[in-house]
């Protein structure tokens, strides 16, 4: 992995910057959409959408914004239980299968540039989509999905967790917190904890490189 600096918390960074930034993640969605699709599809998360549902309040449907939809798994299976489900992505690819697979709404929306309503949704479904959001920029995108939920509406969040380290793995960006790093990042955010827990489940902690987490926006 090679690291490439963030700038300092105090001085945001230009949004030319930002996208150049990401836009070496994007284009290996982009590029890979199709084989990204036929390797993922059948993965089992029904563990972390059943997290973020079990904690949204009050009776169904709901508004749920997948964050980093992908080619549209967890759009269809919300959709399938009656849900407003709203995807989105910055790889086009996976915008134009998603919308194709889905019938839903699905935005083309760069996570360190988005434009979203003011409390519309329910819940937001994070997975394996924030950690790709440069560490200088993260609580900037965290108050902007707080502030796109309702009051009281619930995130969902599942990232590779790692030492705090940042960087690109080839051509994709990643950023690795531990537990108390992005616990602290998404409290001052706006949220409050829910709960936490290691995948995949069932196995050594060692053998689960995924954390994922479920947070209540605060009053």
């Amino acid at each position: 992995m090679t690291e490439k600096p963030a700038p300092p918390p105090h001085a945001p960074t230009p949004l030319t910057a930002l996208t150049a930034l990401t836009a070496p993640t994007i284009a290996h969605y982009d590029a890979s959409a199709e084989s990204f699709r036929e390797g993922t599809w059948a993965h089992d998360v029904s563990q972390n959408r059943a997290a973020l549902l079990d904690a949204i309040e009050g009776p169904a449907p709901f508004t749920i914004l997948d964050l980093g939809c992908g080619p549209g798994h967890d759009l269809t299976y919300f959709r399938s239980l009656g849900h407003e489900a709203v995807g989105l992505d910055g790889s086009l690819r996976f915008v134009e299968m998603a919308r194709a697979a889905t019938g839903c709404e699905v935005l083309h929306q760069d996570f360190v540039a988005l434009s979203l309503p003011a409390a519309r949704f329910d819940g937001v479904f994070a997975n394996a989509s924030l950690f790709h959001v440069p560490r200088a920029e993260l609580p900037r995108v965290l108050r902007e999905l707080c502030a796109s939920l309702k009051p009281r509406g619930v995130m969902f969040a599942s990232n590779p967790r790692g030492d705090d380290q940042e960087g690109y793995a080839g051509s994709r960006y990643g950023a690795y917190y531990s537990l108390e790093t992005w616990c602290a990042l998404v409290t001052a955010a706006g949220f409050e904890a829910l709960s936490h827990y290691y995948r995949p489940a069932g196995k050594p902690r060692d053998e689960q490189p995924w954390l994922a987490s479920v947070w209540r926006k605060r009053a």
